[in-house]
């Protein structure tokens, strides 16, 4: 088979959380791109319809979802959106999230609960979601979380992203266990530093110069660097693969071993 072939989307919809900027709105142009509709959700509804109406004008099929991903009804009324607009959706990206830099010993319990609740709890429930409806609807189905090098390694002052992503990476073992033979297949994605709209200041610093010199490869990740990893586990180029996750980092992980 040709590469073309089993990397094309066509025919699959596809639901990417936390879509209205970073690397969502990267993950849900590369799914339109090679042939999937796609329902974008995020909480902010303008910037949303601007990047659909960017895929829609490069000949792909998009949709704007407005919702909170800790929210259970918001998160229903996505689903059900997609689903009477595309049908069941076959690929579910989960990559809302909240970076934290809050050292443990003051960091509150509100801030706990908030980051836990949007990196690993939101990660859960829509998995859980997703796999009732491509196995309700007879579908094959492939579930993308986005975890993080900080699921293997930590540094000062991001202790509950970190719990939050090395549990994503655990979440992504358990699930897959569970739903491999319901045709329903879960893994991740851990990037190492790419810079966007929340890390941007910080990585142009100084302190970030220095952490960049750190990366083997010698530089932070570039837009379509993930590109390559989403779409092996989206589409049929992975079919065999489940319970995986991806680390796309410059050897970041390799060298803190």
């Amino acid at each position: 088979m040709k590469a073309a072939a089993l990397f094309d989307l066509s025919g699959e919809t596809a639901l990417v959380t936390g879509a209205s900027s970073g690397l969502g709105a990267r993950f849900a142009q590369v799914l339109a791109a090679n042939g999937a509709s796609v329902a974008l959700v995020a909480r902010r509804r303008e910037r949303l319809k601007t990047l659909c109406e960017a895929i829609v004008a490069n000949g792909g099929t998009a949709m704007a979802i407005e919702a909170d991903v800790t929210d259970r009804a918001a998160m229903m009324r996505a689903f059900d959106d997609v689903q009477r607009a595309y049908g069941t959706p076959t690929i579910v990206v989960n990559n809302a999230g909240a970076a934290q830099s809050v050292r443990a010993l003051e960091m509150s319990e509100e801030e706990w609960r908030r980051v836990l609740s949007l990196d690993l709890d939101s990660v859960f429930f829509w998995s859980q979601e997703a796999a009732r409806r491509m196995i309700a609807g007879g579908a094959k189905g492939s579930i993308v979380n986005t975890a993080s090098v900080l699921s293997f390694g930590v540094s000062k002052g991001v202790a509950a992203y970190a719990v939050a992503k090395a549990g994503v990476v655990q979440l992504t073992k358990a699930l897959s266990l569970e739903l491999a033979f319901k045709g329903v297949r879960v893994n991740a994605i851990a990037p190492g530093w790419f810079v966007t709209d929340i890390n941007r200041n910080f990585l142009e610093s100084d302190k970030g110069q220095a952490m960049k010199r750190a990366i083997p490869m010698g530089r932070f990740g570039a837009e379509g660097d993930l590109d390559g990893a989403l779409l092996l586990l989206a589409s049929k180029a992975g079919a065999y693969i489940t319970g995986t996750t991806v680390v796309v980092d410059g050897g970041q992980v390799v060298a803190l071993a």
